[in-house]
């Protein structure tokens, strides 16, 4: 079954451009799985247009592929092209007067078909599309290469007018595709699948959540079960090396030594493998939100795609178990496991919260920068000096009026005086936090809160989830 959600932003882009009625040529491009061409295909509804999905085949071969789809959309012979030259004469002639959508999926395949594509593209713009009513997509999953032709480097730089770069969804929009499920297994659900579309497709609000996990995880005909080999092979050159890279963060993130000790990848070596897998968006690299100009030593690496992040942690390291026919034995050890992991995934979304609610003005400070704390410092005993590392779960900063709010994410039910002992030490640690503030606010939110009402009155932010949209 296909569920379209969201992506109202981009389809009113889309809208936009092709309400000008004159030529329009547009990059579209973002991660595999994201969702761009069900986007173009919600976009063509009710529209003259003609979609492609490239492949590696010869060019020309696509060429006369193209054409044929756009003469059957339009009711017409196909007539015999043989150039890319007669392409665009063809495709001129019959958007002259008529707003014709032409959307070319997976454009690198072409291009690697033939390296001169993109300057038969330009030529053709130039020479026979500008003036019409054409409406080009140009669609991608390959970022890198996508984002060369939106560079001055490329011959298509100036042609385009308009790019979407269509990223995962946020958590509000990933929990549509569950509608029976209640908040808590929300949670677990995004924890485990992340933001792509295709993922969340995977599990049933019918089902409980392990009964999800061993149905489209832990079975090896499963499309998840290798899907990010897959897509690492697909994407990289070395994908057993970026593997490694994920293994070594997959706990709670991991410093540039601390990888590569584990990966043994020589250190020099891995901000090139890094930086790959930011472009992609796949991993985040974090340092302390109040810190400016951050050391490689308080530099942190982590997954950002929380599918990922489940499958490196619980799926990989168990693949032996799975195939031997001991996937009770994994579910087990998820089961055992599931609270302490969704605790990160809780701080992520609880984060994503804050800026909603910053958003509409609905918090104390309105902040510009929002982010984690983490440092350490000595405590004195009578053994001598102990190194203690600190940190706090979300730290917001209002950099203009100097105010800063904290806050701990706990992902369990507490009573109020649970929470008044999260709140008091975490006073304790904001005093290490080395930023100067005129004011500050101190916050806790978790599952569930008794007497929330009672801290607020002593001048404290408590929320749970009972408070979430």
């Amino acid at each position: 079954m296909s569920i379209f959600i969201n992506r109202e932003e981009e389809l009113s882009a889309l809208e936009a451009k092709y309400k000008s009625n004159k030529a329009e040529f547009i990059i579209m491009y973002g991660r595999r799985r994201v969702g761009k061409t069900e986007l173009i295909k919600q976009f063509c509804i009710g529209k003259k247009h003609t979609y492609y999905l490239s492949t590696k085949s010869n060019d020309l071969e696509q060429m006369k592929l193209i054409v044929k789809r756009i003469s059957d959309s339009l009711n017409d012979r196909t007539p015999e092209i043989n150039s890319w030259n007669e392409f665009f004469q063809y495709l001129q002639d019959k958007s002259k007067n008529e707003r014709i959508v032409l959307a070319i999926d997976e454009y690198p395949y072409l291009l690697s078909a033939n390296s001169a594509i993109s300057s038969i593209f330009q030529a053709g713009w130039d020479e026979y599309l500008k003036k019409t009513k054409v409406f080009l997509i140009l669609c991608g999953s390959s970022i890198s290469v996508m984002e060369s032709e939106l560079s001055s480097k490329s011959p298509l730089y100036g042609r385009r007018t308009g790019q979407i770069r269509v990223e995962p969804f946020l958590f509000k929009d990933s929990i549509k595709f569950f509608p029976n499920y209640d908040i808590f297994n929300k949670i677990y659900s995004y924890g485990i699948l992340g933001n792509v579309p295709l993922y969340l497709m995977e599990f049933s609000d019918k089902k409980n959540i392990l009964s999800n996990i061993a149905d489209s995880l832990l079975k090896k005909d499963s499309i998840l079960y290798e899907e990010p080999i897959f897509l690492l092979r697909e994407e990289l050159r070395e994908p057993e090396l970026y593997s490694k890279i994920f293994e070594a963060i997959s706990e709670k993130g991991a410093k540039m030594v601390d990888i590569s000790a584990k990966t043994k990848i020589d250190q020099h070596k891995l901000p090139k493998y890094l930086g790959v897998l930011k472009k992609l968006n796949y991993i985040d690299v974090l340092t302390p939100v109040t810190i400016k100009k951050p050391k490689s030593k308080q530099t942190l690496y982590v997954i950002k795609d929380n599918f990922f992040k489940f499958w490196y942690k619980y799926v990989y390291p168990n693949k032996s178990e799975i195939e031997g026919g001991d996937k009770e034995k994994v579910i087990a050890i998820i089961k055992s496991q599931l609270d302490q992991y969704t605790s990160f995934i809780f701080e992520d979304i609880c984060k994503q919260w804050f800026k909603e609610l910053n958003r509409k003005n609905k918090l104390p400070i309105y902040f510009n920068k929002v982010g984690t704390w983490w440092g350490h410092t000595r405590i004195l005993s009578d053994s001598g000096s102990e190194r203690k590392e600190l940190e706090i779960d979300i730290v917001c900063l209002d950099e203009n009026k100097q105010e800063a709010l904290f806050t701990e994410c706990k992902w369990s039910n507490i009573n109020y005086g649970e929470a008044k002992k999260v709140l008091e030490a975490l006073k304790e640690k904001s005093k290490f936090v080395d930023w100067t503030r005129k004011k500050e606010y101190f916050c806790i939110v978790a599952k569930e809160i008794k007497d929330k009402k009672k801290l607020r009155k002593e001048g404290f932010l408590a929320f749970d989830l009972e408070d979430f949209d």
